[in-house]
Formats: structure tokens, C-alpha cells, sequence
């Protein structure tokens, strides 16, 4: 991690990343948002059976996540030991591979029980600025919101991620974060990762291109079963929104801050949180600045 990066997330570690508790919700504060030695990336060297090289072709990840099958990601990662825990593992993408001023907004909708809003305000005020964004969208989302998930697949301004199918931490060994249990094996991450793939791969006409876990948080095993898959794990650099816990104006100071290479968090499923408004406030501020948004897909190759 680097300093600045480090900077960013001691910076948020009061915001949570569960996204399903909402605004004023009891959240499990105590997991670091940076990680501790003994569960960060901190330990480099891992045992376990590497994954395919993340920086495959997307039409060539596409075709090995038509291929693997659960049975195939049990025999390979069954017994595999995990050497992290956090937002670290190898090939994650924290930021975009630029120095320019350019900004990747993305924006999770969790779904289930708190989870399943939608914030009309903000993905309003994205189009009438033109604004690109990338949305990380749950299958309990997508069954609670058919018609609204459907024009917004169908708008070239967004592109849809993946954000699991239970909205689960992914770790092999069933680590929790934020009071949100983990997935517990190989098999269930496989599960976390495929359900929501299926569905999205279904509704959209092709499989999507990234993923980002329950919190974001995954373990090293868990990050090699996506790349597997054939998508790419996508984490942040900037907390937005603090699982959707922070006030407009701490979503303002904190968007407008981002710098050039940024992929923003930020939550478009608690209407009633202080999202909407802080990044009505902030986009403005950047782009005086110079900055310019982008989809993830159109800033990673």
C-alpha cells in the first residue's frame, strides 16, 4: 500500500463499507480499515496455487469463466491457505493506471433487508451532467428494483459490475467484516462470485467485467477464485460516502478531495443518506478543477 493510499483509508476508517446497515445504523466498526500486520497484506509471499495472470484479456477471461465450474474452483483452491485479509490482496485495483485528472465514480447497490433503495436524486443528477459511473449492483438488488435495473443497463453513461449475490465478505475461511459473516470456503466464494455473474451475464447479453465483494473486503484466495472467473476484483483508493453513513457535506469535502487516478465508493441505494447531495456538490468542484469522469472499462484495458 502506499503512503498516500494509506493516508486515504486511515482518513475513512470511521466511515463503515457495509452499505446495507444505511444512515444511523449500528455497524461493526471494529475490523480496520487499513488491516493490522497480522491480517493486511502486509505478509507478500503466499503457498497457495496462483490464480491466472490479471492481466489476461477480457475475451480470453470470458471464455475461462464459461469454462470453470464449481468443482474445478473446490479442486483447485479447496485447501488453499489464505495470507490476507483486507483491502490488499494481490491484483485488486485500488486506482486507475493514470496520472492525469481523471476519475472513476462507482457506486454499489447492496440489496437485501435496508439495502434494496434506490436513489433516484443521484443517478438523476449523473445524467443530466453526463457524468459516467460504474455501478456495483447485488442480485437482491436487482430482484427488489427489475425496472430500474433495466434502463440503467440500458444507458451508455453507466456500466454494470458485479457485486455478489449475498453481498458477502469473500474469504475462504468465513471471515467476517463489519458484522457481515464471510463466505466460509472455495465453494461458497465460487457461489458469491457465479450467482450474480449468471444473472448479470443473462440480463446484460455478456458476462460483467469486474467485481467488488460485501465491503469490498476479500482474502488473497478469494481475489485469485475472481480473477478465475474472469473478472477483475475492483476495490477504491477514495471512501466516498462511508458505506452510505456520511452527511452531504462530509461526501463533498471528501469526493472533491479525491485526486486524479481516483476510483471513488460511494452508494446509490439509501435515498435518504447524504450521497445524492454531497456529489451534486462535489462533481462541480472537480470539474473546475479539470477533472474528468470515466467508466472503469474505458480506464482499464
Amino acid at each position: 500500500m502506499t503512503p498516500s493510499r494509506r493516508a486515504v483509508l486511515t482518513a475513512m476508517a470511521g466511515g463503515a463499507l457495509a452499505g446495507c446497515a444505511g444512515p444511523g445504523s449500528t455497524v461493526d466498526r471494529s475490523a480496520s480499515v487499513t488491516g493490522s500486520p497480522s491480517t493486511s497484506a502486509a505478509i507478500a509471499t503466499s503457498t497457495s496455487t496462483p490464480g491466472p495472470s490479471p492481466s489476461a484479456g477480457a475475451s480470453s477471461a470470458s471464455s475461462a469463466s464459461r469454462a470453470v465450474t464449481r468443482a474445478d474452483i473446490v479442486a483447485r483452491y479447496g485447501h488453499a491457505v489464505p495470507h490476507t485479509w483486507g483491502f490488499d490482496a494481490p491484483a485488486v485495483v485500488h486506482a486507475l493506471p493514470t496520472a492525469e485528472r481523471v476519475i472513476a465514480l462507482t457506486f454499489d447497490a447492496c440489496g437485501g433487508p435496508g439495502g434494496s433503495g434506490y436513489d433516484r436524486a443521484l443517478i438523476d443528477f449523473l445524467r443530466r451532467r453526463e457524468i459516467p459511473a460504474t455501478l456495483f449492483i447485488n442480485s437482491r438488488w436487482i430482484d427488489a428494483n427489475p425496472a430500474v435495473f433495466r434502463r440503467l443497463a440500458a444507458e451508455p453513461l453507466f456500466e454494470i459490475a458485479n457485486h455478489g449475490t449475498r453481498h458477502r465478505p469473500l474469504s475462504v475461511t468465513g471471515r467476517s467484516a463489519y458484522g457481515i459473516p464471510g463466505t466460509r470456503s472455495a465453494a461458497e466464494v465460487y457461489d458469491e462470485i457465479s450467482g450474480n455473474q449468471t444473472k448479470l451475464t443473462r440480463l446484460l447479453g455478456t458476462p460483467p467485467r469486474f467485481f467488488r465483494s460485501g465491503t469490498a473486503y476479500c482474502d488473497d484466495v478469494a481475489a485469485r477464485i475472481v480473477t478465475a472467473l474472469g473478472e477483475r476484483f475492483v476495490s477504491f483508493s477514495v471512501n466516498g460516502d462511508g458505506g452510505a453513513t456520511f452527511t452531504p457535506e462530509q461526501v463533498r469535502t471528501t469526493v472533491a478531495a479525491a485526486p486524479g487516478g481516483s476510483i471513488v465508493i460511494c452508494h446509490m441505494n439509501h435515498p435518504r443518506g447524504g450521497t445524492a447531495r454531497g456529489i451534486t456538490a462535489a462533481v462541480p468542484q472537480l470539474l473546475a478543477k479539470g477533472h474528468s469522469f470515466t467508466r472503469l472499462s474505458d480506464a482499464l484495458r
